[in-house]
């Protein structure tokens, strides 16, 4: 029996010719991921191994993004630790205001997750480098800490659900669509601790950002990881950043899956998740005319230059409404600058939003957009929560840049090609 490509990749990295399903194994890491929220207990947990060095100084990222650039004492101080720390050790991908991003936006930039690595990181959208043919996984902040001392961790060899898209996507139909009407369909659970893969002429065809945005919110159905074998398109992303060499790998023909699932996309519409979860996924069409306070472009999900690009072509020569505060959150530096080359900035400032520097901010109830009691929000992020971004008492809804956008103008939800 063959094997799918995220067994081969944890059998490769276990030194394994084959593994299963269920087998615990310890794996030699490719990257070792943490932020301003969970690397300053990791660090403090491997600061009482006592070591005076990390297993390899290239191999370990730190980038504070979640609260930063900081916005109260206690950020300043998570960030200090951070920042402390890779000084200290020689960390050399550190990443910080000036040059930082979003972490899952930054990483695949920057070359340093490729394909066939074996990725864990303190934050559960590390599962975003998947699109990239990566088996990349969430961790807690012990994880990290025996990571960045051993360079090693030990898995459960995830199941693996194939998630098969044929048809032709409809206009203004992108990934965040798909992977809401997905999670939509199997539930938040639907993947406990399973490997998502996602297969398909539809996903052949689906470019790299918007690969991304699907293997990024796996994990919000309860997926271990989700992956895209790599392919023409991400490779050529790939080959014009990569730092180091990468392998490749394929799921056999004769691979096992827990379930195999088929979508026709062809009649899918735009997708909103209403509150208080990603599944509550319904038909934009079923969600016209609830109205907004503010709305949110970008976050790990949707921050990257294509998400901009569909904002602006909705957003150009247009206002906002007088009631909506849109906040525009570029993913990396490298996007906000080729965003502003290509005019997007000045049509968002022209429309009346206003661009912030890269940082996960409202997403998270962080900074740079929190709700007040009663308020009600439509974001292109990944989570919507109760008390997500703010007030217990608001409501998040989940959407793509199209739809984003096209409320943002009209002050309520509104399919885009009514823009």
């Amino acid at each position: 029996m063959g094997m799918t490509i995220s067994q081969k990749i944890l059998a490769y990295h276990a030194g394994l010719d084959f593994v299963e399903a269920g087998e615990l194994i310890n794996c030699k890491l490719d990257i070792v991921l943490g932020n301003d929220v969970t690397a300053p207990v990791a660090i403090s947990e491997f600061n009482k191994l006592g070591l005076s060095e990390v297993f390899d100084q290239e191999k370990i990222v730190l980038v504070p993004d979640h609260f930063t650039p900081n916005k109260d004492i206690k950020s300043a101080e998570q960030c200090k630790i951070v920042r402390d720390f890779a000084k200290a050790y020689k960390i050399k991908h550190y990443f910080e205001i000036g040059q930082m991003g979003i972490e899952h936006c930054l990483l695949p930039e920057q070359g340093l997750v490729l394909p066939g690595d074996l990725i864990i990181g303190a934050d559960s959208h590390t599962c975003t480098y998947g699109a990239l043919g990566a088996f990349a996984t969430g961790v807690g902040s012990t994880d990290m800490a025996a990571g960045m001392a051993t360079g090693e961790a030990w898995f459960k060899v995830p199941e693996s659900i194939k998630f098969i898209y044929y048809g032709k996507l409809p206009p203004w139909v992108g990934g965040k669509d798909l992977i809401l009407y997905t999670i939509g369909d199997i539930g938040v659970d639907g993947a406990r601790y399973m490997s998502m893969e996602f297969t398909g002429e539809v996903i052949k065809n689906l470019s790299i950002d918007n690969r991304f945005t699907m293997a990024n919110m796996a994990i919000e159905a309860g997926g271990k990881n989700g992956i895209i074998e790599a392919d023409e398109i991400s490779l050529d992303y790939v080959n014009k950043r990569a730092r180091r060499d990468y392998k490749l790998f394929q799921s056999d023909a004769d691979a096992s899956y827990y379930e195999l699932r088929e979508y026709d996309v062809s009649k899918l519409e735009p997708v909103v998740a209403f509150p208080h979860l990603p599944e509550n996924a319904r038909p934009v069409s079923e969600a016209v005319d609830i109205s907004l306070d503010q709305v949110v472009i970008g976050s790990c999900t949707n921050g990257r230059i294509e998400d901009l690009a569909v904002a602006a072509s909705l957003m150009k020569g247009k206002r906002v409404h007088p009631e909506i505060r849109t906040i525009i959150l570029p993913g990396t530096q490298q996007i906000y600058l080729e965003a502003m080359q290509k005019g997007y900035i000045q049509t968002f400032i022209e429309a009346g939003a206003v661009v912030s520097t890269p940082t996960c901010g409202p997403c998270l109830g962080g900074h740079m957009g929190i709700l007040a009691k009663g308020e009600r929000a439509l974001a292109t992020t990944n989570r919507n929560f109760v008390g997500r971004m703010g007030h217990p008492q608001s409501e998040v809804y989940l959407s793509s840049p199209a739809v984003a956008a096209a409320s943002a103008i009209k002050g309520k939800i509104t399919p885009p090609w009514e823009i």
